[in-house]
């Protein structure tokens, strides 16, 4: 059996390296900025209309479930025997945009939008918009 080169062998070294340091970063709890593209309209006809990149918080936390503690089990009636705790990611600062929309006619207008400013890992929360 011939032996491979030492080019290919480092070649598939690296290709190991690579795509083992991308599924170790996927595992990692972290919270980012990620760019989105988002189009505007300024009415349902789309009259008016223009794009912008605008960042989300994307990625996810730790999160863990443990058995409760007596003093929990008691309080709660034996009917809470799991304790959960976990994080989402989540906005933790918004920005004003300025999105220029094109109008019919060569017209223009402009509109605000909100956009992501910084995000972190925190208390989990039902969020209505």
């Amino acid at each position: 059996m011939p032996m491979a080169s030492p080019q290919t062998l480092l070649f598939c070294l690296l290709f190991l390296v690579i795509t083992e340091g991308r599924g170790q970063q996927a595992a990692t709890p972290g919270c980012h900025l990620h760019p989105f593209n988002v189009t505007v309209r300024s009415d349902r006809q789309g009259t008016c209309q223009g794009s912008h990149v605008a960042q989300a918080c994307v990625g996810h936390c730790e999160s863990s479930a443990f058995p409760s503690r007596y003093s929990v089990l008691v309080a709660s009636g034996y009917r809470h025997n799991v304790t959960s705790i976990s994080q989402c990611c989540t906005i933790t600062g918004l920005r004003k945009v300025k999105v220029q929309l094109h109008c019919g006619g060569g017209r223009r207008e402009e509109l605000e939008i909100f956009t992501a400013r910084a995000c972190q890992c925190d208390m989990c929360r039902l969020s209505r918009y």
